[in-house]
């Protein structure tokens, strides 16, 4: 929409990774039976009053740590009061003028122009996060609703960021550099599909050149980075045409349905002044000491910004290995293994864990990718095996097939090499004889090599790797050729 400017905010919501519920001992599972996982203070029932969950409190200060923010020396307690059936008390307890987290930055990378290029960095801004309670989930077949508590009480950060984006593809890059870094943290699974990371998108649209916002629709039901980014790019569409059309857009709340690709009406939406916040009686205000600041901040992890730059200046990955490694911290662990098993070329590990490792993973899972804890290829054994074609032990070209045996068997390199026969030849008289016979073939080849075009040598070189199955020692291979045509 050339002569228009979409701006954007998210909200995103994820469920803390903690032994227990919110306010409450009872344990914060997923996947248990439902409503079994609450008690009188979960259900809200007479008499039954909250306790803070500390461990909660500690995880939601290292995210805010980990994004810049100004942590609250004192933050309380708010009810946001609404009715909803899976809101058991008709309150959520909330943090609505005094959060825990202010302000803060998150670095996202957009696409570059190829996948082999580094996009731009972009660092948006975060208005707050604060720290609440999830409800309930209701699920609605035919003319009935069943409604589960289980996830009622759960501990949950909302992530609130600035009107700070433009496209479709910051939102994207946003929310799959937000997931990241709670990943890297250990701060929530983050699993669109069980709830554990939810988003609504706040989207209005704007002339080119217009200061002041447009009306603000909100859009919920995205429940994937995809569908967030689907779903964004369909409104900005809707808003604009209507625009066009002479209409106005109300201020209201939309849904998602990813099946029709269109986002369809559910109410107007709500004001603060609509929730009746108010300070929850029963619990007292957090304060956050300098010194927890400081000890929580010590156990953050590398981020994943500082990783790629460590990967690229210190270890020498190109970008295309770095964008496949540093988004997954467990594929990231497993390759510092190798390295650290064989310091001396972690480019060549990582381009077997980059490419050839995600490959067979990829072939050999039923259903989406193969868990790392699953494999019976280690990391030792990919440090073994470049270890072994740095020594010239083996061909490059056979390598491939060992490292495809590895991974089906969890045999070692060296086991593979010995019986599959792959081990490098430097018998100079059994490769002068397929060298010659390589010349002889490629007659035009040879022709070009001489005439200076250096290039044209590896046709050579490559019929004799084919007819050798691999094993001939490249260097031997150099040696003759330099000899036989001067």
């Amino acid at each position: 929409m050339p002569n228009y400017e979409a701006v954007i905010g998210l909200e995103v919501h994820v469920e803390l990774k903690t032994n227990s519920k919110m306010f409450t001992r009872v344990a914060n599972h997923y996947g248990e039976a439902e409503n079994t996982l609450t008690n009188p203070v979960v259900l809200a029932l007479p008499g039954a009053l909250p306790v803070m969950n500390r461990e909660a409190i500690e995880k939601s200060v290292k995210v805010g740590l980990m994004f810049g923010c100004q942590i609250a020396e004192l933050c309380k307690w708010d009810r946001k009061n609404y009715f909803y059936p899976d809101l058991p008390k008709n309150y959520q307890i909330s943090q609505y003028d005094k959060p825990l987290c202010l302000g803060g930055l998150v670095e996202i990378e957009l696409p570059g122009s190829s996948r082999n290029i580094q996009g731009e960095h972009k660092k948006i801004k975060l208005t707050r996060i604060h720290l609440e309670e999830d409800v309930g989930k209701s699920t609605h077949i035919d003319i009935e609703s069943l409604l589960d508590f289980n996830r009622a009480g759960v501990p949950l950060i909302e992530i609130v960021s600035e009107p700070d984006m433009h496209t479709p593809e910051e939102a994207f890059a946003y929310l799959t550099a937000l997931r990241t870094h709670l990943l890297y943290a250990g701060i929530s699974d983050c699993d669109m599909e069980k709830g554990q990371l939810r988003c609504d998108a706040n989207i209005s649209v704007r002339p080119i050149g217009q200061t002041t916002l447009g009306t603000k629709v909100e859009l919920k039901n995205l429940n994937s980075i995809s569908g967030v980014k689907n779903g964004i790019e369909y409104e900005i569409k809707r808003q604009v045409q209507a625009i066009e059309r002479g209409e106005k857009i109300p201020q209201e709340t939309r849904r998602w349905d990813a099946f029709k690709c269109a986002t369809y009406s559910m109410r107007s939406k709500e004001q603060a002044h609509d929730y009746r916040y108010f300070p929850d009686p029963d619990l007292m205000p957090v304060r956050i000491p300098d010194e927890v600041k400081k000890r929580l901040g010590s156990q953050l992890p590398e981020l994943p910004w500082q990783k790629q730059e460590r990967y690229q200046q210190s270890l020498g990955l190109p970008y295309t290995q770095t964008a496949v490694l540093v988004p997954d911290h467990e594929l990231c662990a497993y390759f510092e293994k190798a390295v650290a098993a064989y310091p001396k070329n972690a480019k060549a590990i990582g381009n077997f864990v980059a490419n050839d490792l995600l490959r067979e993973r990829s072939s050999g899972a039923r259903e989406g990718m193969m868990p790392l804890a699953e494999l019976k290829v280690t990391p030792g054994q990919i440090a073994e095996l470049v270890k072994i074609i740095d020594a010239g032990g083996v061909s490059s070209q056979n390598a491939k097939a060992v490292f495809t045996e590895m991974f089906a068997t969890g045999h070692s390199p060296a086991e593979i090499i010995d019986e599959k026969g792959f081990k490098v030849s430097s018998d100079a008289g059994a490769i002068e004889k397929i060298v010659r016979e390589a010349i002889e073939k490629n007659p035009e080849a040879v022709a070009q090599f001489k005439g200076g075009k250096a290039g044209a040598i590896n046709v050579v070189k490559g019929y004799v790797m084919k007819q050798s199955k691999g094993s001939a020692s490249p260097a031997v291979i150099d040696e003759l050729l330099r000899k036989i045509l001067g």
